[in-house]
């Protein structure tokens, strides 16, 4: 029987929440296999296509009434916007007056729930 810390070191090294600092340095480290599934607005420099997969930053597909919305990052595939202005958009939609900076946070059931009414999707990772 494996030692309970070493089975899950090997399984917490499978996947990486990654930020913008990771540097290909950081990534060369990671072992074969690994996906790097990113937290932050920017996609990472993919430095590792040859082993690890990446998944998309934090995105929405939008609702079928927003019109004349084809892309907003170069980077999401196209009526894909990133969370980031999905939830500037329900905020204002929903009239919300609370402000999100700093340690604040909304109720995270609320605002995804508000998101699905508003006919926003979650993405698939592509």
């Amino acid at each position: 029987m494996k030692p309970a810390i070493l089975y899950y070191q090997q399984l917490a090294l499978q996947r990486w929440l990654i930020g913008e600092g990771l540097d290909a340095a950081e990534q060369l480290r990671a072992p074969r296999g690994t996906k790097f599934i990113p937290f932050s607005q920017f996609p990472p420099k993919m430095e590792r296509k040859d082993c690890c997969t990446y998944a998309m930053t934090p995105a929405m597909g939008v609702p079928e009434s927003m019109q004349n919305v084809h892309s907003c990052e170069n980077w999401l595939p196209r009526r894909v916007m990133s969370a980031w202005r999905v939830a500037g958009i329900v905020h204002a939609l929903e009239g919300w007056s609370e402000d999100e900076c700093g340690d604040t946070v909304l109720d995270l059931e609320k605002v995804w729930s508000a998101a699905i009414m508003h006919g926003f999707r979650p993405v698939a990772q592509l």
